[in-house]
């Protein structure tokens, strides 16, 4: 009968893609998202409306020179018109060179925004007008127009007029998002950080700290505030009803094993048929065993795990059983396997599981339990069974037998206890670390599985760890 422990371990080794966000990074990815669009949204926008009126106001300015120019030209004479020439160069950066008809020259049409500004500078100062972008190898604003009938060139300095360019606008793009990527990181820790609180103050009420970690209760929201006050009553609550369990639980221990011990010297004196007298001898003894259940059930102790040697714990609990005419024990423990466990604890469970195929898992053939207690190691875990030969149960069961004071009594008779054997198993077994499982084959018996840490002798590294990660001797 395969564990189930064993096949769940292996698939979590399973190598393969484990995709898992924290809230922090699945708020703050959400609002970079958010940022970043609407960055990118507001860019193209203001690109969109500002293309226009840029490609007209530069068409107008250079219209406007242009024009300027060539009136003055036409109204001067020729010694003026020199001076007037030098003068456009030194002061305004304006070159005036008359077009020659070998000359080279490239469209002025290197993006959308300088086609758009060519179409309106030849709308605004007629037919025959030339752009360029370059004239004979000389990189300018060149504009060609015509004074009566010569023509020239015009060569304005292009950075008086030039659009921004890509780089620029990836500065701004860059400064945007970074800016909106370290704001959507503030606001997101900002909002998870309550959550983050309480979800670690879940985590050590869960384990047991009640007065641990206490959330704020001025807080300055007025939702996480109420939050909190209402979290901080809960735990109260629960620690006032973990103290009322436990002082509730010694007082039934006393209370009721003083008249018990009263009941059973009184039966042994008092009642003279021997056998009502073992009979109620035997009541007397499963009531005081089901008062011990009912502690160790309610058990608040937190484990501190240390290496057991297993197999002594195994000997230890088959000792008293060994020599029972209805039971048969085969052990099959590695004799120097460790786990990690409290010792105590880890003897209640075996007891409490070779108790349980003692009552109910006898081979309905001959009467006699047959148990078999199975461990191995298995990388960092230590998988242990105990397998009875008996009836077995429904697979449908299996889920219930580790619930509180739930007995089988459909499947397996002879029920007699309170139904906490599999449960103080259950939560021992999850309070060291470990985990349990059930699996059964009607008319085959019934397995119980365990997985437990294992405690690795000095000297060993535990597989998947460095090798030098160990403490070199001194």
């Amino acid at each position: 009968m395969p564990s189930p422990l064993e096949a769940s371990a292996q698939r979590d080794r399973r190598p393969g893609l484990k995709l898992g966000f924290s809230l922090f990074w699945r708020t703050f990815f959400l609002l970079a998202l958010l940022l970043i669009g609407c960055t990118v949204a507001w860019l193209q926008t203001f690109r969109s409306l500002e293309y226009e009126p840029r490609a007209i106001q530069t068409a107008h300015q250079i219209a406007s020179l242009v024009n300027l120019t060539r009136a003055a030209l036409v109204y001067s004479d020729a010694i003026t018109r020199v001076s007037l020439i030098k003068t456009l160069a030194d002061q305004e950066g304006v070159r005036i060179l008359p077009r020659e008809p070998n000359d080279r020259f490239q469209p002025y049409t290197s993006g959308a925004l300088d086609l758009r500004v060519t179409e309106e500078l030849i709308d605004q100062l007629g037919e025959g007008t030339t752009v360029a972008s370059r004239v004979n190898d000389e990189a300018g604003l060149w504009i060609g127009f015509t004074i009566e009938s010569d023509t020239y060139w015009l060569l304005l300095d292009p950075t008086r007029f030039s659009r921004v360019g890509g780089r620029t606008w990836l500065v701004w793009l860059s400064t945007a998002m970074a800016l909106s990527l370290a704001g959507a990181a503030l606001i997101t820790r900002l909002i998870n950080l309550p959550l983050k609180q309480l979800s670690r103050a879940t985590m050590q009420v869960r384990e047991g700290e009640y007065e641990a970690h206490r959330l704020d209760e001025r807080a300055r929201t007025n939702e996480i505030r109420a939050v909190n006050i209402g979290f901080n009553r809960m735990a109260d609550q629960l620690a006032k009803i973990e103290q009322d369990r436990a002082i509730m639980l010694a007082g039934i221990s006393h209370d009721l094993r003083t008249p018990l011990a009263r009941l059973r010297l009184e039966t042994e004196m008092s009642v003279a048929d021997e056998d009502a007298r073992d009979h109620m001898a035997a009541d007397i003894a499963q009531l005081d065993a089901i008062i011990d259940k009912f502690l160790d059930y309610a058990r608040p102790d937190h484990v501190d795990p240390k290496p057991v040697l297993l197999r002594d714990v195994v000997d230890a609990c088959t000792y008293a059983v060994q020599d029972y005419e209805e039971m048969n024990i085969k052990v099959e423990v590695p004799p120097d396997l460790r786990v990690m466990g409290d010792e105590v604890e880890l003897t209640r469970v075996i007891s409490n599981l070779v108790e349980n195929a003692r009552r109910y898992g006898k081979t309905p053939a001959t009467g006699v339990a047959d148990v078999t207690i199975q461990a191995q190691a298995n990388n960092d875990a230590v998988l242990i069974k105990v397998r009875d030969h008996g009836a077995g149960v429904e697979p449908a069961l299996l889920a219930q037998l580790t619930k509180p004071f739930f007995r089988g009594d459909a499947a397996r008779t002879s029920a007699a206890g309170a139904g906490l054997g599999l449960s103080i198993v259950a939560k021992n077994i999850e309070r060291m670390g470990g985990t349990f499982a059930l699996t059964s084959t009607p008319g085959r018996g019934l397995a119980a599985h365990i997985r437990m840490p294992r405690a690795m002798p000095a000297g060993m590294v535990r597989p998947g760890e460095p090798q030098g990660s160990g403490k070199k001797p001194a």
